[in-house]
């Protein structure tokens, strides 16, 4: 692997064996965190909402300790480098083309992507969109956009309710000052079962000038329709869904194989909420190794 487009900037203080860098591509500059010998198989992560790329530690060592080059990159908003106000700079081309960049920057033809949240919505549409760059795929939390449309459209599903924080956070300046307020005591309850030094990580960079603005545009830029039209995968696709998801239902994640005609698996962790990288971290990252040395 290439990394002639990252520049170090120290190791993550937390994580000794985790080196940060800097990327340049497409014209920004992106926080990111590797870790494993440069040479290995790469393997690259996309974190959701509202976190970062920290999210994926866990799994950064846990791919490392095997021999792959793991990187994960704090995505458009969240790098401040990264982080332009304008909601129409945050729509399903401009996402997918930051992925591409990146990978273009490190000298990457092919990777095997792995998405958490928003992170996998956007794995599913590189899947579908430019599967000749993607080795395997894994998605977590996140169904395929067809498979959580339905469920949205079925009452007896309670996705409907589910999802129903999206319009809070599509409301443009509201969300902001309701997610914030005293002393963000929303996200807060959001993150109620990550450690609290973690909590803390994730809100300071949140409350940077424009980065919960940016955060929250993936939301108010995105159209649902588009979201839908990346067709059936042909990827090599590793879904993990787990049943304390409070955001994602089991009816969208059940009807998400009917959308991939490749190589699936399906696998649920019981007694998981919706933080899997961090709270179902030892379990994602065996199925993930799994999966990986399953299309070597």
């Amino acid at each position: 692997m290439n990394i002639s487009a990252g520049r170090s900037v120290g190791a993550d203080s937390a994580q000794p064996f985790v080196e940060a860098l800097e990327i340049a591509a497409g014209g920004w500059v992106f926080n990111a965190r590797v870790a494993g010998p440069t040479d290995g198989r790469p393997v690259l992560f996309l974190h959701g909402f509202p976190q970062m790329s920290a999210s994926w530690t866990a799994q950064l060592l846990g791919l490392a300790k095997a021999g792959y080059r793991a990187i994960a990159f704090d995505q458009r908003g969240y790098s401040p480098g990264a982080r332009p106000p304008q909601e129409s700079a945050y729509g399903r081309d401009e996402l997918v083309g930051d992925v591409i960049a990146v990978l273009d920057a490190l000298g990457l033809t092919r990777v095997d992507l792995v998405g958490h949240d928003w992170g996998g919505a956007l794995a599913w549409q590189l899947a579908g969109l430019r599967p000749e760059r993607l080795r395997t795929l894994t998605v977590v939390s996140t169904p395929h956009p067809v498979a959580l449309t339905s469920a949205v459209r079925d009452d007896a599903t309670g996705q409907r309710e589910q999802s129903s924080y999206i319009r809070l956070f599509r409301t443009r300046r509201v969300a902001e000052e309701k997610l914030l307020a005293d002393d963000a005591a929303y996200l807060r309850s959001a993150f109620a079962t990550l450690p609290a030094e973690v909590t803390e990580r994730y809100l300071a960079v949140l409350r940077e000038p424009g980065a919960l603005t940016g955060a929250l545009n993936w939301y108010r830029a995105i159209d649902p329709k588009v979201l839908r039209d990346i067709g059936d995968i042909d990827v090599p696709t590793l879904y993990v869904w787990s049943d304390r998801d409070a955001a994602f239902g089991r009816a969208a994640a059940e009807a998400t194989g009917a959308s991939v005609t490749g190589p699936y698996r399906f696998e649920v962790l019981a007694g998981v909420d919706h933080w899997v990288p961090e709270n179902g971290a030892e379990a994602l990252t065996g199925l993930l190794l799994e999966h990986l040395a399953a299309f070597a």
